[in-house]
């Protein structure tokens, strides 16, 4: 959003092309969006390009903090990310009809390998958070001058670099009738917090799919638990729930954020007494992610009555069911009821963003990430 302590320009209308790739690494999310002079966005198109396995694979391990064997494979990872980023980015516009040169600019997030911003010793000194996807190579490979680079500016101001969303969301979702949340079912759970009145807020949560993905990966083969089918055969174990609750994190105040560096099946394993049936720990898994959301929700915006939800999650109706569960106050939908597909919300806000940060404007919301102000985020690479 603009802000007066941040000078800037009038952003560019025209057609701008976001890239993520999130926590769970499912794939390459592409958006093709068109923003009007008045600001007004539209989807033009989208879709979401497979990862090579081996690729995911490793990308995966390295995020849940596996170690990397040398500077050479954590370079290679960079180019090799940033051709399957350009490859995504190509396939939309044949998809959609429309050349290069028609498109102002790319905004890629890249994907996370590390995410620090209490620095590796937790101790707040040297915070970081890490994006691979060399932004150059998208350049060169699409002809297209691309932003990218968008988190570390906001840590580098004390902030978290996440959610980076939120400024999108009061644009395009906020109600003037209603106190509402936006819900980003990711690997990583996030909400942005729309009060009618007041500043927005935003924050992660915990876990949504990242630990369910990974178990169900580990004990059935498959990628996901499709439509929650796992979780649904089995009965939430109390004691477990209990001891993934303890752990500090979840106490802790915003603003914070989290990844799969924090959330990962190692940290599952140690929590686990041994002899659980896997469906068990699936469904547990599965509360885990929906009572962290609505504690969370209830805890900062007890108020809301919509939780407008995107990202992987939507599609578990037994995650939105045990969602609704514990919010009986709130009506639980996706943001395709309110005009924009769950499943690209995230790589439209890197559309918006690379837009932002042509015009000179913040793309940070300090509200949300701590950060000592708004600052203009990324790093703009010329055709």
């Amino acid at each position: 959003m603009p802000d007066p302590n941040v000078s800037g320009g009038t952003p560019a209308p025209g057609l701008y092309l976001g890239l993520i790739s999130g926590t769970s690494a499912d794939g390459i999310d592409a958006a093709l969006v068109r923003f009007d002079d008045d600001g007004a966005c539209r989807l033009h198109a989208g879709l979401t390009y497979p990862w090579p396995e081996r690729l995911r694979g490793r990308l995966v391990e390295i995020g849940q903090g596996a170690r990397v064997d040398s500077l050479d494979e954590i370079a290679t990872l960079d180019v090799e990310v940033a051709e399957r980023f350009a490859q995504a980015a190509m396939h939309l516009l044949s998809e959609a009809g429309v050349a290069p040169s028609e498109v102002v600019a790319i905004g890629s997030h890249g994907q996370t390998v590390r995410h620090r911003p209490a620095g590796a010793a937790h101790d707040g000194r040297h915070p970081f958070t890490w994006q691979v996807g060399d932004p150059h190579v998208i350049a060169e490979r699409t002809g297209i001058a691309t932003v990218a680079d968008f988190r570390r500016r906001d840590v580098a101001a004390g902030g978290h670099g996440a959610p980076l969303l939120p400024a999108l969301h009061n644009a395009l979702l906020r109600s003037d009738a209603e106190d509402r949340a936006v819900l980003n079912l990711g690997g990583i759970a996030n909400l942005t917090l729309l009060p009618t009145t007041g500043e927005v807020r935003g924050f992660d949560t915990g876990p949504a799919n990242c630990l369910m993905d990974a178990w169900c990966l580990r004990h059935t083969g498959q990628a996901h638990d499709a439509g929650g089918a796992l979780a649904a055969s089995g009965q939430v174990d109390a004691a477990l729930l209990q001891r993934l609750l303890d752990d500090a994190w979840f106490a802790a105040p915003p603003p914070k954020s989290t990844g799969r560096e924090q959330f990962h099946l190692d940290w599952v394993d140690a929590r686990l007494g041994g002899g659980e049936r896997l469906e068990d720990v699936q469904a547990t898994l599965l509360e885990l992610s929906a009572r962290t959301v609505a504690e969370a929700l209830l805890s900062h915006q007890p108020t809301t009555r919509r939780v407008l939800a995107c990202g992987g999650g939507v599609h578990n109706p037994r995650l939105l069911e045990r969602l609704a569960a514990h919010l009986p106050d709130a009506r639980v939908e996706s943001t395709a009821a309110h005009g924009l597909d769950p499943d690209l919300v995230e790589a439209m806000g890197f559309a918006w963003l690379a837009r932002q940060t042509l015009a000179g404007l913040a793309g940070n919301l300090p509200s949300v990430s701590g950060a000592r102000g708004p600052r203009v985020l990324g790093v703009v690479h010329p055709a």
